[in-house]
């Protein structure tokens, strides 16, 4: 028993997986060397026969042309498997072919007898148009194809991995997915190209079937006439329909993998997440419109009304065309009708309750009803996932959670738009279309895309929206290709950046705080609530929130705060007081690791004005409307200038003057930065790019 076990638990330690591919080149091998008697031949038939109808229906069913990637190999490794048969049927062809049409076999014999009648003539001809069809129809398109994917895929590589970069950078994707999709297209272009490559097995295979079929009729006439003494007849009879019979037996297997192949290679899958077989997608974008059945139906039925035709056939087909068309027809009014309408309550049975008061979700997303296939996972929508991506990217980059997306349809709405709204304010709005992918020009792409002009609604760049089969040459001339999903996700990520400081409420600022407790809970005592209350705090936050600077380094803002908080609870103040601290933090945001760093500076003239004109706080500026729009326009051109040579657009003024100013920036140029003395870091080196002054006389 100790034996028994041990054996089977050796046999099944043994990964015969791995050794299936060995094991399969070492029998065709030795199909080729060794004798093989008929009735281990016609094993071997069969399996060869069952092998392609498996590969076929493995070709069916794939969902993109990826998840069959061994394709390639197997078509080699079923191309050497008939190869090696004929080898072994020839040699039992030609050394027991006299004996009779059963010599190598039943396979071949039931072949080269009952399908062609026993006539050799019938078979030949079956036989040439076996190899027409497999050689010059089949064969040669699937090896066209294969090639123009290969070149196309190799081209359009560069743009997807600047589409998989501008998601990952958008937060749209983690490192991993986005590792995933790198691996993805890396594969895809070795398959095409592996694919071009291996049809030339199958052009190869089909000549030699030609090849060896006429060596086994030739040698079989040249050893029955002249080894065995067979009349001319006889050994036709026998050698040719046997050598006809090795043939089809080979060919029509070859014929099924070539199919497979044509299958694999012209397969225009829906994307990445395409979850549909070919049978599927052929029959639902074929009969998708009732009116092709329709049409159809009607000119079966004219043409079966022609005297001459076979009426039965022709009136019966186009009926059955008529009435399906008719049926999907009425399919929107079945589905209307089986939805159950909900009872109707009277208004006056109705009392008003607090369960009637919605509370006002703090941020939320409003689709059509076409966009809700994106946003319901039941239907591979992947917009929930990409939003919990996005809120993650912005709690690593911003330093805190922002609240949840509520998402709800909304029937107001156009069928393809959506609404950001925050606080129920809308604060943006645009319209995609599913199953149409957008190309976004960022400056950079060449050529003219068919398709719908349209615009980004996070950027405002000019986009197109064009159909799936245009995505490969949007990409190779310089677009940026995304989805329906995607352009929602970047548009509310993007609005997401710019509203940080709504998004930071009362309760968000708590959680901050208790978070940051855990870690460093003698600085949160030492700070709060003895010396600031939390709405403090959360004032501060803010203001750093809305001049783009981030609050991940909590900790440098909770020492700077306890340090001022001894000298003013003005959140202004304080909030300069961090800024100072977060200097070197804001320095590298800008511009990097730079040290030495362009910016713009002051009139002299123009700053002893407004110095003048400041409050005691320096929060406001007591000037002139003439002289504040003159300064704006000039800070908006200044600010363009720097834009258009690359270098980020910063103001540098004095620390008394640096809140006005920077609330009078973001109205002239939202991407201009104003920025203190005392904020910018000592290893630092100034270099003025342009002087800002402001036209007309200045206020004495």
């Amino acid at each position: 028993m100790s034996a028994l076990a041990f054996n089977t638990t050796t046999l099944r330690n043994i990964p015969w997986r791995g050794l299936a591919a060995p094991l399969f080149v070492v029998m065709i091998l030795a199909m080729m060397i060794l004798p093989l008697p008929a009735i281990v031949l016609d094993v071997f038939f069969t399996f060869n026969i069952a092998l392609g109808l498996i590969v076929l229906l493995a070709a069916v069913y794939a969902n993109r042309p990826l998840d069959f990637s061994a394709f390639p190999t197997v078509l080699l490794l079923t191309t050497l498997l008939r190869l090696s048969l004929n080898v072994a049927s020839t040699r039992i062809v030609l050394l027991h072919g006299h004996t009779g049409p059963d010599a190598a076999g039943k396979v071949i014999e039931a072949f080269g007898h009952f399908l062609v009648g026993g006539n050799f003539a019938v078979g030949l001809v079956v036989f040439a148009i076996l190899i027409v069809i497999n050689f010059v129809v089949v064969t040669k398109g699937a090896g066209r194809i294969a090639e123009v994917a290969a070149r196309f895929t190799l081209d359009a590589m560069p743009g997807k991995q600047m589409a998989i970069d501008a998601d990952l950078n958008a937060g749209l994707i983690d490192e991993k997915v986005a590792r995933k999709r790198r691996t993805e297209i890396a594969s895809e272009a070795d398959f095409y190209g592996a694919m071009d490559g291996a049809s030339k097995f199958v052009r190869g295979d089909a000549i030699a079937g030609i090849l060896i079929l006429f060596i086994n009729i030739i040698g079989g006439l040249i050893i029955g006439l002249v080894q065995h003494d067979l009349s001319l007849a006889t050994a036709t009879n026998n050698y040719i329909l046997l050598a006809i019979g090795d043939g089809l037996v080979a060919q029509i297997p070859a014929l099924v993998i070539s199919i497979a192949a044509g299958l694999v290679v012209s397969r225009v899958g829906a994307g990445d997440d395409n979850k549909e077989d070919m049978g599927g997608q052929i029959v639902r974008q074929l009969v998708a419109n009732p009116q092709t059945m329709i049409v159809t139906g009607g000119v079966l039925v004219l043409l079966g009304l022609i005297p001459g035709m076979p009426h039965f056939a022709f009136i019966a087909f186009g009926a059955g065309a008529c009435w399906y068309g008719w049926w999907r027809t009425q399919a929107p009014a079945r589905e209307q009708t089986a939805v159950q309408s909900e009872p109707i309550v009277s208004p006056d049975k109705q009392e008003a309750t607090w369960d009637d008061l919605v509370p006002v979700d703090v941020l939320g997303l409003e689709v059509g009803y076409r966009l809700i296939p994106l946003v319901d996972a039941s239907q591979d929508g992947d917009l929930l996932k990409r939003i919990k991506a996005i809120r993650k990217k912005f709690a690593q980059e911003v330093g805190f959670l922002p609240p949840q997306v509520h998402i709800r349809d909304n029937l107001e709405l156009r069928p393809s738009g959506y609404r950001v709204i925050l606080k129920g304010v809308v604060i943006g709005e645009g319209e995609v279309f599913t199953g149409l992918h957008m190309a976004i020009n960022p400056g950079s792409a060449s050529g003219t895309l068919p398709g719908t002009p349209a615009k980004d609604p996070a950027f405002g760049l000019p986009a197109v929206w064009i159909e799936s089969a245009f995505r490969d040459q949007a990409l190779a001339s310089g677009y940026t290709v995304v989805d329906a999903g995607s352009v929602v996700a970047t548009h509310l990520n993007h609005l997401m950046q710019s509203q940080a400081a709504q998004l930071l409420g009362r309760a968000e600022t708590q959680a901050l705080v208790d978070h940051f407790n855990k870690m460093a809970p003698k600085l949160i005592d030492d700070l709060l609530p003895k010396l600031i209350p939390l709405a403090t705090l959360q004032r501060v936050l803010q203001n750093l929130l809305e001049e783009g600077v981030h609050i991940r380094d909590l900790r440098t803002i909770i020492e700077a705060l306890t340090e001022a908080a001894a000298k003013t609870l003005n959140p202004g103040e304080l909030s300069a007081q961090v800024r100072i601290a977060l200097g070197r933090a804001i320095m590298q945001m800008l511009y990097g690791p730079a040290r030495e760093i362009e910016m713009l500076v002051l009139d002299p003239d123009l700053e002893r004005a407004l110095t003048q004109a400041a409050g005691p706080t320096g929060d406001s500026l007591a000037i002139e409307p003439g002289l504040a729009e003159n300064m704006m326009r000039e800070l908006t051109n200044a600010a363009q200038r720097m834009d258009a040579l690359g270098h980020p657009p910063a103001l540098l003024v004095p620390d008394r003057l640096r809140v006005a100013l920077a609330r009078l920036a973001r109205r002239a140029n939202p991407r201009l930065k104003v920025i203190a003395h005392a904020e910018v870091p000592e290893a630092c080196t100034i270099r003025v790019a342009a002087v800002v002054g402001a036209r007309g006389p200045l206020p004495a």
